[in-house]
Parts: structure tokens; C-alpha cells; sequence
């Protein structure tokens, strides 16, 4: 608190102010000139598995040396020789004028039409042609080589097949495959970037405007969020510059939306204990230093909360999550210090005026107003407040209080058990991007699991082992190719297996421990030693398999520690092991609550018929911490207030003087978090939709009416092992009437 204070002196002086102001300006102007920006070393094509997963070490034995892009041809009356035709030339163009990074490429040209018609769909209406790509290539390489593919095409066929909807009559040509999927992906982030951050700047924006009705007191938390955006892209350019850190689309993206959300929130803690103190205190100063030293200490512990809670994502394997850590701790550690230094200069500078034009004033203020205006003083509210109404209510009836919303949460709770999840990579695009398409014409025409096949190689040591005769006899396999020899290493062959189902489905990720099983069975019975250690297995599949036992084994590491740390951090600040049990449980149940009210909505209004895998840990991560941040926020005031009242009337006082600012900052916080949900990006459209949901559940249900209710439940033990202050020890069947 002597730190907090120490700083609100430096900042609020007459010089400090100014000095602190300029010192920002300072800091982020050097900053975007000379450090890299952010979107400048972004890497959407940053591995997320690492080197050791079982699919990684399969896929550096496969002989496949690119990656392919299939463009699904297709016409609703049938494909005719006009168009296999023109397919063959643009083949022919692009075997005699290579595109950017192409590896390889499939003869159609050379094919007799008859041999070309054989590779079309059984009702003759669809055929691919793949393009194979340089591996090392990345995204962006990769979207100008499929643009200049369809120029070429535009040079051949008569029509534009990229441009034709999928029911007209004409030919219809769609870009898929691991080259068209990633594409597509980067194409998603890329657009969602500048449409995000315009849309959650004008939210916070409206609904600052909306409940404090100043344009000078809106404006002020998107200043001191500007500046602490405008620091930390730098700073991670530099850092990724550097080569220290690894961070993509995604993570900005949301990033974005974090530092808007709690960024304001911090921001509104601080000016909204500013407004109260301004009606006691006429002196500004005097009026910033109390409510720093107030809300100070409050704002620096939610923000650690959220940085230790953030930078526990660095113990994830898979890269997505591990590449979140770095850049939501900075920008919330900027944010918070931006809470503490310029938000205070700035209030410093603007004073009363920042609230204009329902300026806050002392009762002696107001009588010399109205006596310089010669008009009546306005009559003083003798009503009290819908805050200490609420806490009243709650103070007389804590037990019924608190079971009635235990028994909503726990109820809505239990449908988190219901939800299906997913780790099919297209089922978060929009259904008419055009991969998306093409796989949707590849399943149609051909087989979904013609699309992404398994890749099965096992070691032999040149003895003959019947695995493609074991493989073709288990369910849910509808191809086995003839075995072929790895060019790598003469000892291993490879089977190509076509699964009948689509090859990111939940059904398809079960299927790889059957297959590894009995790869390993089949060379055990040959009288191959080790035979673990002699199979591989490969594909798309394989990977999103590996992708749900890393993540999932990432969740077991990662949420234990959040609750840990968390626990710590607010035992160190409360001094109370009860209250640090509620608290932890409260944000838990409200946790699963969320999840389970996210996934009826879903579900049932957006149509999904799964959730994204990931999305569990990444709202655990952002609502424990963000939840515990309104805790934190309206607790410290009760225990401040129990040092000078009994702790029912502190529970009153709290809920009063904390439910205004933290209602507007959880409507604040959701509505960022729902500004995802506009996207065209399912994963971020689930995320923001259950994290949303989570937000309001602490605010209007977990902090309104639980924790204050079980704080008044359990009484003075709420401070164990610590002891109540005298005054908190008082009678606790005392009920405040009026304030």
C-alpha cells in the first residue's frame, strides 16, 4: 500500500501528471518507431505439435515431400469431355509454367481420356487434380500460388469454375486439401484483425457512453487501452524478432479483446471509487490518492491474478495454447501498470471535468453553486440506494440466497457433462469457403475419407507381413492400398488407409489406436521384435488424435496450476483460508455453469453439433481468472469496510459501493467477449459465446447474489484463520436499515 501510495503522490502532482503523460508518449512512440511491429512476424504456419508426437516423428518417414492442394472439379449434369479437356490443359500450363513453390504434379496431361475418365466419381460428376507444394512454404507463399493457379485457369476455361456456385449448371472448380485449408484459415485471422479491433473500440465506446453518459470519462479508458496496445505489439515484434517468442493470428486476435475488456474494467475500478470520493472530497488530489490507495491495491492483485493465471499456458505442449502465454500476460501487465500511472495522471489532469456533464461534488460545493446561480439546492436522496437495497435483501435472507443460485448453477452445471466436441479443422469455417466446399463435394462424390487418408508404415526388415489383410478386415475402413516401399529406408513399407467416415470426426480419431493395435499385432505374429517401436502412423488424422492427447494432457498440468496460484495469490491478499475456498468455488461452479449454458446455446439456436476441444481450456483460463478479478475487486471492499463495522454491514456497504462499477464492467468485459461471435470463425464464435456467458454469470449471479450471500452465512469464520477486527466481531443479527 506505501508503493501504491508513493506512486499516486508521483502521479497526481501538479508536474507528476504531466511528466507521467509525456513519459507514455514517449515510451510507445519509441516503441513503433523502432521495434518491429507485431503483425509483422506473426507465424500462422508455427508447428503445434512438437518433434516427439507419435504423427510428427510418422510424417518425417513419409515420402511425401509437400503439400497438396486438391482442386475438386465438378458439374451438377455431369462432367463432359469439354471440361476434362480443359482440366488436362490447365495441367499442361502448369507442368510447362510451374506455380510459385509447386513440387510436383500429376500428369492428367499425359493421360488418354479414358484413363482420365476412370477417375471420376461413380455418377461422373466430380474429379480431382492435385498441385503438391513446397513444405517449407508458408501461408502467404501459398495463397499467392493458388491465386495465380486460378488466373490460370481463367486463361483456359470458358467460364470462371471458382466463381460458380455449387448448385448452378455450369463447372464448378473448389480449392481444398491441406494447401486450400491453410489458406483459407490465415485469409479468416487475417480479415477478423482490423473488423475486431473497430468493432470492440466502438462497443466499449457505446456502452461507456450509455452508462456514465460522458464522452470525456468514455474517452478515458480507451486512451490508457490505446497506449497500452499501442506498447505491447511492439514489444512482441521485438521479442519475436528476437526469436524468444512464437505468436500467430489467432493470439492477437483475442489478445485484442482481452486488453479492451479487462483493460477497461481495471480503468473503471479506478475512476468509479474517484467519482464516490469526489462527492466527500473537494480537494481533486486529496480525492485521487484516496481512491488509488483504495481501488490500488485491488486493481494491482486482479491483475497479477490474470498474468500468473496467463503465463501457466507456458506449460502447454500443443503450440496454439503455449503461444497465448506471452502475449495475454504483457498485455495485461501493461494494461495494469497503465491503470496505476496514466489513468490517475490523466484524471489528474482532467479532475471533475472528466465526469462532465454530471460532475461530481461535495454537498459544500453544491449549496455555493446553487447560491452563485441563485437557485434552490437540490434536494439530498433520502431513498436508498438500489445497491444497498440489494444488500439488505441479501443480509436478511443469506442462506436462501445463497442455495437458490447454488442450485441454478449446479443445475445448469450439469449440462457441461452433455457436451461433444471436435477436432475437425474445417468445421470451423464458414460452410461456403471454398476448402470447405470442396471437401463437402469430395465426401458427396467420393468418400470423406478419401480426403485425408491414413498413412500406416511399419517396419518389416524385408519379411512379408499380411497387415493390408488385418487392415481391410476392421470396421469403419472402406480401403487398404497395396503396400509400398519408403524410398527412405528399404526395411519400412506403407499402406495408404481409406477410413469410410470423415477423417476429422471423433469416430476417426478412436480409429488410431485400433489401427496402431493391429499393425503392432500383425508384425508380433510375423516374430518382429519391438513391434511398438516398428510402427507409424501418419495423416491428418493421426495428427488431430495427437492433438487430443497433448491438449488434453495440457489441461491436467495447466488447471491444477491456475487453482493453485491463484488460491496462493488470494490467501496472501485475504489473509483467509474460507475465503480463499468460496471464492475458488464459486468461480469453479460458475466456470461449468458457463459451459453448460454455452453448449445449449450452441447447440440449439447456432446449430453445432460439436464444440472445438480446445475451447474448455481456454475459457477455464480467461473466466477463473477474469471471475476472480470481481471478486477480489468487491471482497477487498467488505474486508476493508469490517475494520470499522459490523461484517453484515460491511457485506451492505460492499455490495453498494462495488455493484455499480462492476456491473458495467462485467457488461463491458461480455460484450468484447461477444464480439467473436460476429466472426466467421467457429472456434472464436464458441469461445466468445461461452466466455461471454461466463462473464455474466459473475457478474449478476456469483458476485450480486452468492459470495455475499455466503459471506454473511458464514460470518465472522469467513476470515479464519485470521481474526475479525473488533469491529467485525460485533453482533452479527444486526440488520441495517437504511444508508
Amino acid at each position: 500500500m506505501n508503493g501504491l501510495k508513493r506512486i499516486a503522490g508521483a502521479v497526481s502532482g501538479n508536474k507528476g501528471r504531466w511528466i507521467t503523460l509525456v513519459v507514455w508518449i514517449v515510451i510507445v512512440g519509441l516503441a513503433n518507431v523502432l521495434l518491429p511491429s507485431s503483425s509483422d512476424h506473426k507465424n500462422d504456419a508455427a508447428a503445434n505439435l512438437e518433434s516427439s508426437a507419435p504423427s510428427v516423428q510418422a510424417d518425417a518417414l513419409n515420402d511425401h515431400n509437400g503439400i497438396p492442394a486438391i482442386i475438386a472439379w465438378h458439374r451438377i449434369a455431369g462432367l463432359t469431355d469439354e471440361d476434362i479437356a480443359q482440366i488436362q490443359a490447365l495441367s499442361q500450363k502448369l507442368a510447362d509454367d510451374p506455380l510459385p513453390h509447386q513440387t510436383e504434379l500429376p500428369p492428367l496431361h499425359q493421360m488418354p481420356l479414358p484413363a482420365v475418365k476412370a477417375m471420376l466419381s461413380e455418377d461422373g460428376t466430380t474429379m480431382l487434380q492435385t498441385v503438391v507444394f513446397d513444405k517449407e512454404a508458408s501461408s502467404d507463399e501459398l495463397k499467392i500460388s493458388l491465386e495465380q493457379l486460378q488466373a490460370d485457369a481463367e486463361t483456359i476455361f470458358t467460364t470462371k469454375p471458382f466463381d460458380t456456385a455449387l448448385d448452378e449448371e455450369g463447372l464448378v472448380g473448389r480449392i481444398t486439401g491441406p494447401a486450400g485449408i491453410g489458406v483459407d484459415a490465415t485469409s479468416l485471422f487475417k480479415g477478423a484483425d482490423v473488423s475486431l479491433l473497430i468493432a470492440t473500440t466502438l462497443l466499449v465506446l457505446i456502452i461507456l457512453l450509455l452508462i456514465y453518459r460522458s464522452p470525456i470519462l468514455a474517452l478515458i479508458p480507451l486512451v490508457a487501452v490505446g497506449f497500452a496496445y499501442g506498447l505491447t505489439g511492439p514489444i512482441l515484434g521485438w521479442m519475436a524478432d528476437e526469436g524468444w517468442i512464437t505468436y500467430d493470428s489467432q493470439g492477437l486476435s483475442i489478445m485484442t479483446v482481452l486488453l479492451f475488456g479487462a483493460g477497461t474494467d481495471y480503468c473503471l475500478f479506478l475512476i468509479a471509487r474517484f467519482r464516490s470520493v469526489l462527492t466527500t472530497e473537494s480537494n481533486k488530489r486529496q480525492a485521487l490518492l484516496k481512491a488509488l490507495s483504495d481501488s490500488g491495491g485491488a486493481i494491482t492483485m486482479s491483475g497479477l491474478t490474470v498474468v500468473m493465471s496467463l503465463l501457466a499456458l507456458l506449460l502447454a505442449q500443443y503450440g496454439a495454447i503455449h503461444r497465448f502465454a506471452v502475449p495475454f500476460s504483457l498485455s495485461i501487465l501493461i494494461m495494469m501498470i497503465a491503470s496505476v500511472t496514466l489513468v490517475p495522471a490523466l484524471l489528474a489532469i482532467l479532475g471533475r471535468v472528466s465526469f462532465f456533464p454530471f460532475v461530481p461534488r461535495t454537498p459544500e460545493m453544491l449549496a455555493e453553486r446553487a447560491a452563485r446561480k441563485n437557485k434552490p439546492l437540490p434536494a439530498a436522496k433520502t431513498k436508498p440506494s438500489f445497491g444497498i437495497r440489494l444488500g439488505e435483501a441479501i443480509v436478511k435472507r443469506p442462506k436462501t440466497i445463497a442455495l437458490s443460485t447454488l442450485v441454478v448453477l449446479g443445475i445448469t452445471a450439469a449440462f457441461s457433462a452433455q457436451i461433444k466436441f471436435t477436432y475437425d479443422t474445417l468445421s470451423t469455417f464458414p460452410e461456403d469457403m471454398p476448402s470447405r466446399e470442396g471437401f463437402t463435394l469430395i465426401g458427396e462424390h467420393f468418400s470423406e475419407g478419401s480426403l485425408a487418408k491414413v498413412q500406416v508404415l511399419v517396419k518389416t526388415g524385408g519379411q512379408d507381413v499380411p497387415l493390408g489383410q488385418k487392415l481391410g478386415e476392421l470396421a469403419n475402413i472402406s480401403n487398404v492400398s497395396e503396400p509400398v516401399a519408403n524410398t527412405r529406408d528399404a526395411g519400412i513399407v506403407s499402406y495408404n488407409v481409406e477410413l469410410a467416415m470423415n477423417p476429422y470426426s471423433i469416430e476417426a480419431l478412436d480409429m488410431i489406436p485400433v489401427i496402431r493395435s493391429a499393425a503392432e499385432q500383425s508384425l508380433t505374429d510375423a516374430g518382429i521384435a519391438d513391434a511398438k517401436d516398428n510402427v507409424w502412423i501418419a495423416g491428418a488424422t493421426a495428427e488431430q488424435y495427437d492433438t487430443r492427447q497433448v491438449t488434453g494432457d495440457d489441461a491436467y498440468k495447466i488447471i491444477p496450476v491456475i487453482i493453485g496460484m491463484i488460491a496462493l495469490l488470494l490467501l496472501i491478499y485475504l489473509r483467509s483460508f474460507v475465503a480463499m475456498l468460496y471464492l475458488m468455488g464459486t468461480v469453479l461452479l460458475s466456470y461449468f455453469s458457463a459451459l453448460g449454458i454455452g453448449w445449449l446455446v450452441l447447440h440449439h439456436l447456432f446449430g453445432a453439433d460439436a464444440i472445438q476441444g480446445l475451447i474448455p481450456l481456454y475459457a477455464f483460463v480467461f473466466l477463473v481468472a477474469l471471475g476472480e478479478d470481481y471478486n477480489i475487486f468487491m471482497v477487498s471492499s467488505i474486508w476493508k469496510k469490517s475494520k470499522t463495522m459490523p461484517l453484515n454491514r460491511a457485506v451492505v456497504e460492499g455490495v453498494a459501493q462495488t455493484g455499480g462499477v462492476i456491473t458495467s464492467a462485467g457488461l463491458i468485459l461480455a460484450g468484447t467477449f461477444a464480439v467473436l461471435a460476429t466472426l466467421p470463425i467457429q472456434v472464436l464464435v464458441q469461445f466468445g459465446t461461452v466466455t461471454a456467458i461466463g462473464v455474466l454469470l459473475d457478474t449478476f449471479i456469483v458476485r450480486s447474489f452468492l459470495v455475499p450471500a455466503l459471506t454473511v452465512w458464514i460470518g465472522k469464520w469467513v476470515f479464519w484463520p485470521s481474526k475479525p477486527e473488533a469491529a467485525s466481531a460485533a453482533k452479527e443479527d444486526e440488520r441495517p436499515l437504511t444508508s
